[in-house]
């Protein structure tokens, strides 16, 4: 057996983040202003982002460089880990080489912290006393409590009820690095308020708490928003993980054939595929495949329309082109709460319209049964949504298997699922459903999406 681990040393991390729009096959679609529906520009955005990340969301330079402030603090646990999964491709029998970016060794647990870190410091930069922010299964918000800590800066964190029951743990977590953390729907927002009126008894979605969170910033001067997927800036911080990756292949003499990540919102597949999708854009690579995984219980990307419609539920965020399943939508109470959105960020969702990568849909009991084989081969339990992208990986191997054919397979091990027992209990137990959103449930969402 050869090495199982390719490491970089601190010298060698990227020190630039890689901006896909400078390679894009056409333009993103304009941000359109919730109240006039015409093109918003930056001032638009400045109650409730930093002028640093709204420059970083329009930018077109291809190379955006990482300030030092922010890399010191990356070296807490960067670079991360290239692991060869040789046991699970044991297991499986295959010939495909199965290799995983290991993003569950950051002090939260996830990748979430490498734009959590940046973000808290360009706010700290411009004076902001305080981040409001939304949380599905609080990995999000957990990784902005501890970049808020890092730099001095308050952090409030509307958690979904549903995850906030399911995941206390992280609500711990949230605490411990300083947070205040509320469950979404709250009665301190109008936006909450006016949910529970209609529906007392609210699970929450990730777009209610993203509207609470909205509103809080929008209504409190010294308080920004700040997002854990979706918007351009939070994609870009994350290509450190794929640019990462790229440089420890090389050490290898290897190339992914595929690359595959799940989906909730973008930020996670943006962070391993965009630099490797730099070279299909630039005609360097025209086989490589990118697989975008979403549960069935919320096929945003393989059913929703590609369309304006709000990041949130309340309708207070700008409209962004991009695949949805309706702003109204609220899924099931599926355990990988941080894939449970309506939408998905512009970029992917331009890159899918486009062909340019793909996407699979799969029911949470094979994700779990997936979970478990990489559990018992490789040794670490996987967050829930992480598993998607396992599940996928295990099926492309076994499909090498059937072919012969020794492709190259890199996914995202986004995180750990340490503060996710309670769902690996259920699935022990036999308590898991399996979800699949009914088509006319979406068409009925789909009904309340603003005309532009």
């Amino acid at each position: 057996m050869d090495d199982v681990k390719v490491t970089l040393s601190e010298k060698e991390m990227p020190t630039s983040w890689y901006n896909i729009q400078a390679d894009l096959p056409r333009p993103l679609d304009p941000v359109i202003h919730p109240g006039t529906k015409k093109p918003i520009g930056p001032q638009d955005l400045a109650p409730i982002f930093p002028m640093g990340l709204i420059m970083q969301e329009v930018s077109q330079e291809r190379w955006i460089e990482i300030p030092e402030e922010v890399l010191d603090i990356y070296k807490l646990w960067r670079p991360t880990p290239l692991q060869r999964a040789y046991r699970l491709e044991k297991l499986l029998d295959t010939p495909a080489r199965i290799y995983y970016k290991n993003e569950s060794i950051s002090p939260p647990g996830s990748h979430k912290p490498n734009t959590a870190v940046a973000q808290a410091y360009y706010n700290k930069k411009e004076g902001v006393k305080r981040l409001a922010t939304e949380t599905g299964a609080g990995q999000w918000g957990s990784a902005l409590a501890f970049g808020c800590n890092l730099f001095g800066i308050k952090c409030t964190v509307y958690m979904v009820k549903i995850s906030y029951q399911q995941k206390p743990y992280r609500k711990s977590l949230m605490h411990s690095w300083g947070a205040e953390v509320y469950p979404s729907p709250t009665d301190k927002t109008n936006a909450g308020r006016k949910i529970l009126q209609d529906t007392p008894d609210s699970l929450g979605s990730l777009g209610i708490a993203i509207s609470e969170a909205v509103e809080d910033a929008a209504t409190h001067e010294d308080t920004k928003y700040s997002l854990g997927s979706v918007l351009n800036h939070v994609l870009l911080h994350q290509t450190i993980i794929g640019l990462e990756a790229k440089k420890q292949m090389e050490k290898l003499n290897e190339y992914p054939d595929i690359v595959i990540s799940c989906i909730g919102g973008g930020s996670n597949f943006a962070g391993i595929s965009f630099p490797f999708l730099m070279d299909k854009l630039q005609g360097k690579k025209k086989d490589l495949r990118a697989i975008a995984v979403e549960p069935t219980a919320c096929p945003t990307l393989t059913k929703g329309l590609y369309t304006y419609d709000f990041g949130d539920t309340a309708g207070l965020t700008p409209l962004l082109k991009m695949y949805t399943l309706g702003h109204t939508f609220v899924p099931e109470k599926i355990h990988a709460g941080g894939l449970r959105y309506h939408g998905d960020a512009p970029l992917v969702c331009l890159l899918y319209d486009e062909k340019v990568i793909e996407a699979v849909a799969y029911p949470q009991i094979p994700v779990f049964d997936a979970s478990v084989m990489f559990a018992r081969s490789e040794g670490i339990v996987p967050a829930p949504e992480t598993a998607h992208g396992i599940k996928c990986a295990i099926d492309e191997a076994l499909k090498c298997k059937k072919t012969g054919e020794k492709k190259v397979i890199l996914f995202n091990f986004s995180g750990h699922g340490h503060f996710d027992m309670q769902a690996y209990d259920d699935y022990f137990d036999g308590k898991l459903k399996d979800y699949e959103y009914p088509a006319e449930k979406v068409k009925e969402a789909l009904k309340h999406i603003p005309k532009i």
